[in-house]
């Protein structure tokens, strides 16, 4: 297959951006990763590892010596490089901030010498404490305050999507950000604190499933190769450049019931406790109600909606983990 052009992924390493990487390849790109492992791993391209067309390079953003020179033969850049998961978040708040911003800074700055076009994985955790039934990109943004550490991601990233769109406007630098609710999938690890990869794990062990609250908390989890899809349309269609837009499912489902069908439906025994925030993270942790993102823009601009079942999705991720139940 020909070569289609080199892309340039910041995080490709990690859960979304190894199967970004595999997607791309499969399509006939040249692949370039820049990542340090921090959170994402070398393993997630064992099955691509020897392809010609992939390069890895194990540093962060920021200390990537050739980040100008790899822009500027880059017919795209896809920035995941981030902080990710809420214990992290919790437990390293100077690491999240210094990540999230420092990475996103360096990025925008190497693209922009070169005009290569940017697209910037956002988060659904911008919406902050907004009690909406669902999230659209227009809506007012609702933080907590600086001394409750579980908020500095959310302004991290959002301070990422200003400066993103201040190059689009000022340096016309072509930008798309992509706010992400809850992707999940197979590679997905329960390490920094992710709901489904965390259940799934303790149902095929036999152990409890740990519901933080009340469990009465909803979210939408979309399934990896939706989000993927939902990506490479964006960045093939030019109305989304300066635009921000969700990508996610909208199959609502409480953090207890979505307990109980991993239960159900892996034929496990395990039962389902309620921990207390306090003891999960710490005094004072808050969390947001809903997570359910408006995906009408998504469908406007690139005529797809994220569909994949999330009984089907409870199941890859399964089928996944089994090899790691020992």
């Amino acid at each position: 297959m020909a070569d289609r052009g080199n892309i340039l992924i910041t995080g490709g390493a990690g859960f979304i951006g190894s199967h970004l990487t595999e997607r791309l390849l499969s399509e006939g790109h040249s692949v370039t990763v820049i990542d340090d492992c921090s959170t994402g791993s070398v393993q997630n391209f064992s099955a691509i590892a020897e392809q010609g067309n992939l390069e890895v390079i194990q540093c962060s953003v920021s200390d990537c010596a050739d980040l100008p020179v790899l822009c500027a033969r880059a017919k795209f850049v896809f920035h995941l490089a981030a902080a990710v998961g809420v214990e992290l978040v919790v437990r390293s708040p100077v690491r999240t901030i210094e990540t999230n911003l420092n990475e996103t800074e360096v990025i925008l700055l190497a693209a922009s010498t070169c005009g290569t076009p940017v697209l910037l994985a956002s988060t659904s955790e911008v919406y902050g404490k907004s009690g909406k039934e669902s999230f659209s990109e227009e809506d007012d943004l609702l933080i907590g305050p600086p001394h409750l550490g579980r908020w500095s991601y959310a302004c991290s990233k959002l301070m990422d999507e200003f400066l993103a769109l201040a190059y689009h406007r000022e340096r016309q630098l072509p930008v798309v950000i992509a706010r992400l609710f809850n992707t999940v999938g197979p590679r997905q690890t329960g390490r920094y604190g992710m709901v489904l990869p965390r259940f799934v794990l303790a149902a095929l062990r036999g152990e409890p499933l740990l519901v933080f609250g009340d469990g009465r908390q909803t979210r939408c989890l979309c399934h990896v190769n939706d989000t993927i899809e939902a990506i490479l349309r964006l960045q093939n269609a030019p109305s989304a450049i300066g635009e921000v837009v969700n990508i996610g499912s909208t199959e609502e489902i409480s953090i207890l019931d979505l307990a109980k069908r991993v239960v159900t439906l892996l034929h496990s025994k395990s039962e389902i406790r309620l921990v207390s925030y306090a003891e999960a993270y710490q005094p004072g942790f808050e969390d947001m109600p809903r997570r359910k993102p408006s995906v009408e823009k998504l469908r406007r601009l690139t005529n797809f909606t994220p569909g994949i079942p999330l009984d089907e999705t409870i199941l890859s991720v399964a089928q996944a983990l089994r090899g790691v139940t020992a």
